[in-house]
């Protein structure tokens, strides 16, 4: 079924929930998935004015864990979508409307305003965290993390740079990878968005609200934070950064929640996260270009690079990795002059 014949599936399944309202329905928002959100909006002057419809192919998607996950965030106070309606064997799934103004758009219209969203952010996240226990999500397991950090020298790598590593190179990267897990694996757990950032937290009112959680995992205590203050789409200097990570574990601490009790070693751990974190977005933007054809997230990964260089920068033991980064950026610019002369 081509997207034409979804959209019509689509729309006579929502005439069919409401056959006395007449609405109109456009692009709410798209993500790095097959799925597709339409905003629809009534007519009438009857509450609620606007809706959002989920299109997730269920060739591709599966609603019932968005559904699960939903539940479980919703039963923690924090402000995700009301499921309104459901039709899993098509994949649609009709939700209450948090508005159309992301985080992301927010604070580059007014940055002034970043304070108190941050500060919002932080509170759902660790409402979040606090409601966490194993066995309700999946297992951010070594399995999952080593799978992700593949995605490196699989899409970013051999398709993106075209570079083929060498024995030593692909020895060296491997050795990392362990490393990286091995401090992931450590950390304490809890329930992970794996996603929470500026593209997926709506200002809305409880602020934020929180979308696209469909592949929540349980996981490593700072995965969410260096998603939030490491984003790909919005960047922070270290002083800022360093401020924020500051603010969420003093907060963190005093509500009981499994941090660090030295700062430095939470930090660590947050830095380290972020390495496997940005490893894996560098292998996703490839992937969604190459593969899917969403060549704008080429332009999102300089700031992802531009983090994984300084995070590598001050640990010893992520020195090959930074050389190996290095070497490939200047092999890769030294190819693209030969071809320019």
């Amino acid at each position: 079924m081509n997207q034409l014949q979804r959209y019509n599936l689509l729309e006579n399944w929502v005439k069919n929930q409401f056959p006395a309202r007449s609405f109109s329905l456009s692009p709410a928002s798209s993500d790095a998935s097959f799925r597709r959100y339409f905003r629809i909006k009534f007519s009438d002057k009857s509450a609620p004015k606007t809706m959002i419809v989920m299109d997730a192919p269920p060739l591709h998607e599966d609603c019932s864990s968005f559904l699960h996950v939903a539940n479980i965030f919703s039963a923690a106070n924090v402000h995700v979508p009301k499921i309104l309606a459901k039709d899993l064997e098509n994949g649609f799934l009709l939700l209450s409307d948090l508005e159309s103004t992301t985080y992301l758009e927010a604070i580059g219209a007014n940055s002034s305003i970043a304070n108190d969203l941050y500060n919002d952010a932080i509170d759902a996240l660790i409402r979040i965290q606090l409601a966490s226990c194993s066995g309700k999500l999946p297992d951010y397991d070594e399995t999952l993390l080593l799978n992700e950090l593949n995605l490196f020298p699989d899409w970013y790598l051999a398709r993106h740079l075209k570079v083929v590593l060498n024995i030593n190179q692909k020895e060296e990267l491997n050795c990392c990878f362990t490393m990286i897990t091995k401090n992931n694996l450590a950390q304490p757990r809890v329930y992970v968005h794996r996603d929470f950032h500026s593209r997926n937290l709506m200002v809305t009112s409880p602020n934020p609200g929180i979308i696209d959680f469909q592949d929540a995992v349980y996981g490593p205590i700072t995965y969410d934070l260096v998603s939030l203050f490491k984003d790909a789409y919005i960047y922070l200097d270290e002083e800022e950064i360093l401020d924020w990570v500051i603010r969420y574990w003093e907060k963190a601490r005093k509500t009981g929640l499994s941090v660090a009790e030295d700062f430095s070693d939470f930090y660590r751990d947050f830095e380290w996260m972020g390495v496997q974190r940005h490893i894996k977005i560098l292998g996703i933007f490839a992937r969604l270009c190459y593969r899917d054809g969403k060549n704008n997230y080429i332009s999102d990964m300089p700031i992802v690079i531009n983090y994984l260089q300084k995070t590598c920068e001050r640990y010893r033991e992520l020195n090959s990795l930074l050389e190996l980064l290095d070497e490939l950026e200047n092999k890769t610019q030294e190819t693209k002059t030969g071809h320019e002369s």
